[in-house]
């Protein structure tokens, strides 16, 4: 127990959160990684258990609890072995709830968020787009202002839920001359005429539904905008550095899983008369992986502790995605190698681990987006503030 962040509530939740996946989850992913569609009463599971409120207010449905509920909800479901069932899940709670929680107006937490908080409806968040990728200043999506309502034209690209939850939060420029600082968030149901989605069909992340969506005059009442007009572009930044932060952790939390997973497979592969977790050139690299990890989650730990203290850890928050995502994947990397054949066969959770950890230095914010990023804080001395 590491009782520097952790409390024996913590470590309760742990264990319970732990057995839930066991029980619940474990025994359909491999079905959910084979037809890449999550069963929807998991959802409803979920909201049961209060997992998706962890970060939500009491008068939503929530918990309120502080984020290191949230770090044993992101490291345990690492722990599940696909990527793509975990980001369903934080892309939901942490993306589209995110900005409930944040931008949404009294009327549209009772509407979106509350049953988000029970597993009822399932949301995704729409900022990437065909043409801009991490340039979020770039988007071409619009939303025209008619009297009441909006109208929506434009389109996004690997929206994690973006095929089957049941509503969009959406980016889209309503003052295009002002480029970044023109930009505004919107809430929009499923089924509103217009919005037509299409399935991509990834390297990894199997299970999870990564959509490109278009939107072909939607239009929308005016009180679906979130917030204030033309204050998108800070909403979305003061909120990427919780995403990253979340990447980063689950960085940490697959590689520790992979790592105890290879060395139980070392102890008892043997090679020439004893098992192969005692030739030295194995045992030195695990040493180098296992030390590499063991401070991106310290660093992280520290980092999560500063954010749920109230302090914008964007700089810090940056870097753990940018180390973490690069040591998960030398760690997958290099653990598939100590299996050898087996490494490479699907029958081996390697493999799977392989794929899924590799778009962790892509999602989110490319690894060298991230690098520019942290030269303008570290060279430039440019400070970022939040936007509320």
């Amino acid at each position: 127990m590491n009782t520097l962040y952790f409390t024996e509530e913590h470590e309760f939740f742990r264990k319970s959160f732990k057995d839930f996946l066991q029980k619940e989850v474990v025994p359909h992913i491999e079905k959910w990684e084979k037809t890449g569609t999550i069963d929807r009463f998991i959802w409803e599971k979920f909201g049961e258990m209060g997992y998706f409120g962890l970060a939500t207010p009491e008068a939503y449905g929530g918990l309120d609890l502080d984020l290191f509920y949230t770090v044993i909800f992101l490291e345990e479901m690492q722990k599940v072995n696909s990527g793509g069932f975990a980001a369903a899940m934080w892309a939901h709670a942490y993306l589209a709830m995110t900005h409930l929680n944040k931008e949404a107006n009294h009327e549209q937490k009772l509407k979106y968020l509350t049953p988000s908080v029970s597993g009822e409806k399932i949301g995704c968040l729409c900022i990437t787009e065909p043409f801009g990728g991490s340039d979020v200043g770039g988007m071409r999506t619009t939303a025209v202002k008619k009297g009441d309502t909006y109208e929506i034209n434009g389109s996004k690209t690997f929206i994690t839920n973006g095929i089957y939850s049941d509503y969009l939060i959406v980016a889209a420029k309503t003052a295009p001359e002002l480029g970044n600082k023109g930009i505004s968030i919107f809430v929009m149901d499923r089924d509103t005429p217009g919005i037509a989605a299409t399935k991509l069909d990834k390297l990894g992340w199997r299970a999870s539904d990564t959509g490109e969506i278009a939107f072909t005059n939607v239009v929308i009442p005016a009180a679906n905008l979130m917030g204030e007009e033309n204050k998108g572009f800070p909403y979305i930044m003061q909120h990427f550095a919780l995403e990253r932060l979340i990447m980063g952790i689950n960085a940490h939390a697959r590689s520790e899983f992979a790592l105890e997973y290879a060395i139980q497979y070392m102890k008892d592969r043997v090679a020439f008369g004893k098992p192969i977790s005692k030739f030295q050139a194995l045992r030195h690299k695990v040493a180098q992986l296992a030390s590499e990890v063991e401070v991106c989650k310290t660093f992280n730990y520290v980092t999560a502790k500063r954010l749920n203290d109230g302090e914008y850890v964007v700089k810090e928050a940056t870097m753990s995605k940018l180390i973490s995502t690069k040591v998960a994947d030398e760690v997958m990397y290099e653990c598939l190698q100590f299996l050898g054949g087996y490494g490479y066969m699907e029958d081996y959770p390697m493999a799977r681990l392989l794929r899924d950890s590799r778009l962790g230095p892509i999602g989110g914010g490319t690894s060298e987006i991230l690098r520019e990023i942290i030269s303008k804080m570290v060279i430039d001395n440019v400070e970022y503030k939040p936007a509320t």
